[in-house]
């Protein structure tokens, strides 16, 4: 899809997620959004389609880096519900929790005990989020491997991208069917009526993120608050310019 249209087609669903932000700010609603896929799919491009263009103070992105030495120590999900919302936010998780059934069970980042623990523990959290009034949502980004690797020599080539290339993505991209082999494992211990799996074709990004956003909003209860008209009113006097008379003085502008 090219640029043009996708912008066409995001306008007005960007618009729908600030009537959604209103919504949850009017209400008290909370929503967790879990963005799991392989790596490449286009989990970030997606979270900054959703949060672009809202307010930081009610919408947070978690990406939280590998447990620390005392997290470890942790129950597993300990460190992740410091992160849920409180009412009236919206949380999007990049990479969750079910990094355990991901890199850590691929790479051997886990014991075979500690991963069949998740499995079975992770249908009743998740349950026990929605039980508690949480709106839930999960999706993967599915990519194929050819489209994979082109995504990874692009990054490798641009100097901007290249930090999305670490240590792990270069080993983890040997073992594209290992983790095949352990997504199918994971839908099948915590694919739920109450808490599903929605799996979205990620090969165009574009056309991925506009599939993604439009089932999310589609998905959500009745958020139609649309924004009051706002008049500012008029100003008294005539409007100042920006003077500075103490010892600091604005940059001089190059462009």
């Amino acid at each position: 899809m090219k640029n043009k249209d996708y912008e066409r087609h995001l306008r007005p669903m960007l618009l729908e997620l600030n009537n959604l932000a209103r919504w949850l700010a009017a209400t008290g609603n909370r929503i967790v959004v879990l963005l799991e896929g392989r790596d490449t799919a286009g989990k970030g491009g997606t979270i900054a389609a959703i949060t672009g263009k809202l307010n930081p103070r009610q919408v947070r992105v978690v990406a939280l880096p590998k447990a620390d030495e005392r997290e470890r120590t942790q129950w597993y999900f300990q460190r992740y519900i410091a992160h849920l919302p409180a009412a009236g936010e919206l949380v999007l998780f990049d990479r969750s929790w079910y990094n355990r059934a991901g890199v850590e069970k691929v790479m051997g980042f886990c014991s075979d005990a500690e991963y069949d623990m998740f499995l079975r523990e992770t249908p009743y959290f998740e349950r026990s989020l929605v039980q508690n009034g949480i709106l839930f949502f999960k999706y993967w980004l599915a990519v194929d491997q050819q489209e994979q690797e082109k995504r990874f020599a692009e990054r490798a080539c641009d100097p901007l991208k290249r930090w999305k290339l670490s240590p792990i993505d270069l080993i983890a991209r040997e073992q594209y069917r290992a983790y095949g082999e352990a997504r199918d494992a994971m839908f099948k211990a915590t694919h739920h009526k109450h808490t599903p799996w929605v799996v979205v074709d990620f090969n165009d990004q574009h056309r991925g993120r506009l599939t993604l956003i439009r089932h999310l909003l589609d998905h959500v209860p009745d958020y139609r608050l649309a924004a009051q008209p706002m008049e500012l009113p008029t100003l008294k006097g005539k409007p100042a310019r920006e003077r500075f008379r103490g010892p600091v003085k604005p940059l001089k502008s190059d462009f």
